[in-house]
């Protein structure tokens, strides 16, 4: 039975695939509000109850997409995620960035940037461990994220010509995180 969910599973991705690359192939030429359901999945080549199977508004499949993107990011670590401060965790944060590129820069140009941060920073509240509510240290992880996100924006607008290794050392060196010898 585990092939056949496995199947079901990658069959199903690939609809989310389609219906989120139809979707911001929409967003080039409207507004997001202009966007129709009809016009998603009639360029997605999909059928309606496909999309409502996998979401409840067009702005769902922009935070789906993030959540997928993060879970990936999440799932992939080959090191202890709480080090959010490390050279390691900004490096792969820019590789994910640049990896994502297209659908960073349409979620921003489409207004979706604050959806984004919110993402990412709950994203690293969860791997931070707990945080009191009533710490102004909070404010760090957002300070953070603030800046690793604008950074990362900037650079992607600015057609990435960098090296993710050379902007992950300029990062680290602007906060004072060492960095290894050769970046």
């Amino acid at each position: 039975m585990k092939g056949k969910t496995d199947k079901r599973k990658e069959a199903n991705m690939e609809v989310k695939r389609k219906i989120t690359d139809a979707f911001f192939a929409l967003a080039h030429q409207k507004s997001i509000g202009e966007i129709t359901v009809t016009e998603i999945v009639e360029k997605a080549g999909v059928a309606r109850a496909s999309y409502y199977r996998n979401y409840e508004s067009k702005e769902d499949i922009a935070v789906t997409l993030i959540e997928d993107v993060l879970e990936d990011f999440r799932s992939g670590a080959d090191y202890d995620l709480s080090q959010t401060g490390s050279y390691s965790h900004i490096l792969r944060c820019f590789d994910y960035f640049k990896q994502y590129r297209r659908y960073v820069l349409d979620l921003c140009r489409s207004g979706f940037s604050s959806v984004l941060l919110d993402e990412l920073n709950q994203f690293h509240e969860s791997i931070a461990g707990i945080m009191p509510v009533n710490s102004v240290e909070r404010y760090t992880l957002y300070m953070y994220m603030g800046a690793l996100f604008n950074a990362a924006v900037k650079w992607l607008q600015d057609g990435a010509g960098e090296s993710a290794e050379e902007i992950a050392a300029v990062f680290c060196r602007y906060l004072k995180i060492p960095v290894p010898d050769g970046n």
